[in-house]
């Protein structure tokens, strides 16, 4: 296959969020930089922890205005299930340090230092897999320890007409998302996150970019390294070639609503790994969302994979999320999903209510419900309930 090194020689470029982000989705750093939900007049329930420690929120924002802005988060998620399998509890959390430079007026550099540690021997990632359901049940809420997941270079037109980023990429920043599809203030399951059918790779070395094709119209593209570590940075793509390859079409109403109000299409190809760790694998999803009276975001999402590394062959969700103005956030969904060589169908519900105490303090409680769980089909169903907690400084 291709490899990066001669795929850097195209111009790959495509549109990514609001013009002056670039490819940032709402689990992107831009996106964790702006408190609230992108909502008019948001009305918060308390300035904490702005008003405990104000002078170091005061330094902060004094070198915003230089453009430089970071912040520190913690976030911690605890998930207890009634499968009859495994050890039934599990807990982790994520210190993040992540920011942006704004170099020059169309210019920036984005950094993100996470470090992912669990509390149990089983994180909530795989509490679901743990249990016998076929489902990342804690998307992100894993062991990994300290990853480089973002350290790269923004470039962009004077006229937005186009965005590239170059360096240490997380593509599910902007492959196949949605409102709702960050799994630190949204869902949790991955059902919802992200598309199940994409064998989307770790962060890792990539280019990705974007063009607007019209004033509705966009272009999404990316080529990252198929076998990336983030606990272990390298440019091992430049020698084996390995790569994740996407491209998405999708229209908006207006480019600073791009993922309120969004249909897209994403094809995608990833290597198999010279190792024979991964098969060579490749689908395509669609996804549709509206942000109605800026309250309620109904959305329909599906897709396909052709091989067996991507967590399920076939995937349809639905469901509907609400934002409030004090920027809480309720979310439902249900998701069908197949996998290959794996008898039957299951199913998913997930229900959570993110509270926004503050910009800087959320918990979310949630609930989960899995029926016919493809890896324990002595049991009809697995129910699970977890609460997720974000404060930022």
């Amino acid at each position: 296959m291709t490899r990066l090194s001669n795929a850097a020689l195209l111009f790959i470029v495509c549109a990514g969020g609001a013009d002056a982000q670039g490819l940032s989705g709402p689990s992107s750093v831009e996106a964790e930089l702006e408190p609230g939900d992108g909502l008019t007049d948001p009305q918060y329930r308390s300035d904490f922890p702005r008003n405990v420690v104000p002078r170091w929120f005061g330094w902060k924002d004094r070198l915003a205005k230089g453009g430089f802005r970071f912040n520190f988060d913690y976030l911690a998620l605890g998930q207890s299930t009634n499968a009859d399998l495994g050890t039934g509890d599990a807990a982790s959390g994520i210190a993040r340090f992540y920011g942006n430079w704004q170099a020059t007026d169309r210019g920036s550099l984005t950094f993100k230092i996470e470090h992912r540690h669990s509390y149990t021997d089983v994180a909530p990632q795989f509490l679901g897999l743990d249990g016998g359901a076929l489902s990342i049940t804690g998307t992100a809420f894993n062991d990994s320890g300290l990853l480089l997941t973002n350290l790269f270079w923004t470039q962009r037109a004077d006229d937005g007409a186009w965005t590239l980023q170059v360096g240490q990429i997380d593509v599910t920043d902007f492959v196949d998302v949605y409102g709702l599809v960050s799994p630190y203030s949204g869902f949790q399951n991955l059902a919802f996150n992200t598309n199940p059918t994409i064998n989307a790779p770790n962060p890792g070395l990539g280019i990705a970019g974007g063009l607007k094709l019209s004033s509705n119209l966009y272009a999404v593209a990316s080529v990252a390294d198929a076998n990336a570590d983030p606990s272990d940075p390298n440019f091992d793509v430049f020698n084996d070639g390995n790569l994740f390859k996407s491209l998405e079409l999708g229209y908006t109403s207006s480019f600073d609503r791009i993922y309120f109000d969004n249909f897209h299409l994403t094809l995608w190809h990833a290597d198999a790994a010279d190792d024979g760790s991964r098969a060579e694998d490749y689908g395509a999803a669609f996804s549709a969302a509206w942000f109605v009276d800026n309250k309620w975001m109904p959305f329909l999402r599906a897709g396909a994979a052709k091989g067996t590394a991507a967590l399920y062959e076939r995937s349809v969700s639905a469901g509907v999320g609400y934002y409030g103005r004090n920027t809480d956030l309720a979310g439902l969904g249900l998701n069908w999903a197949e996998a290959r060589g794996v008898d039957g169908d299951q199913f998913t519900l997930e229900a959570f209510y993110r509270f926004s105490i503050s910009p800087g303090l959320q918990i979310t409680p949630s609930f989960q419900f899995i029926e016919n769980p493809l890896l324990n089909p002595a049991q009809s169903s697995v129910t699970l309930v977890g609460l997720r907690a974000r404060i930022v400084f």
